[in-house]
């Protein structure tokens, strides 16, 4: 995503260069975080570090060896959606289930792309590359190359950020800067100082518990910003109108 607060950012593709000036530039402005490990996410590769503070999150299965169906399409979908319908998530995780009620009326190109991703199986077993656990709190997912790097191969524009606010149980978009939405979002499972820069397309409705849990046990290195210490995988994702 663009990622994030504490500036942390919430990107999809941000090269490591441009992570460090775009951390040193909020902490001129006083959101001082404290040293978060960025290179899993610019490089795609994990730093060697002392041992993890955190050894993962309790009751979670083995992911299995099932592999994201890796499809692409050159274009957004077109609008198939009632945008005054309404459009629930489910999200099949190997920590239990997480559900969502999608806001179609204000986002919905959004919700649109999401319910089209998830019909093709897109997000099935693909893994929740990032979890933050300092500044912004949230878990990362829909990057079907695991790196934060990967997509749908299209990108589509932002919406409903006018007034945006990221309080615990929102769901919204991921990005690289403005209007280059794929498939990257993310469950916020505290209240998250982010800027209005991520699309919010939707609200936690059930399986809190599970995302805190997953929260609870950390990243790999045992910083505030990396992949989680569990290997979290969504084993299908799928929507309901």
């Amino acid at each position: 995503m663009n990622s994030v607060p504490q500036h942390q950012q919430l990107d999809d593709d941000r090269p490591s260069r441009r992570i460090h000036l775009r951390r040193t530039m909020i902490r001129r402005i006083g959101l001082v975080a404290a040293a978060l490990s960025l290179a899993l996410f610019g490089t795609g590769q994990a730093l060697a570090v002392p041992t993890p503070v955190h050894t993962g999150a309790p009751g979670c299965m083995n992911a299995g060896p099932a592999k994201p169906n890796g499809k692409q399409w050159p274009a957004a979908p077109g609008m198939t959606i009632n945008q005054k319908g309404s459009y629930t998530a489910s999200l099949e995780t190997n920590c239990g289930t997480i559900t969502a009620k999608l806001d179609a009326a204000k986002a919905p190109r959004t919700v649109n792309s999401f319910v089209f991703l998830a019909g093709q199986q897109f997000f099935d077993h693909t893994h929740c590359h990032r979890l933050t656990t300092e500044g912004i709190f949230v878990l990362q997912c829909g990057d079907p190359t695991g790196t934060g790097r990967g997509g749908p191969g299209y990108k589509f524009p932002d919406e409903n950020l006018a007034g945006a606010t990221y309080p615990a149980g929102t769901l919204a978009m991921a990005n690289a800067g403005p209007n280059t939405n794929g498939s990257q979002f993310f469950l916020v499972y505290k209240n998250s100082q982010l800027p209005p820069n991520y699309t919010p397309f939707g609200r936690i409705t059930g399986g809190t518990d599970v995302l805190q849990n997953i929260a609870s046990g950390g990243t790999k290195d045992g910083s505030g910003d990396g992949a989680p210490a569990t290997d979290i995988v969504l084993q299908s994702v799928t929507t309901h109108s």
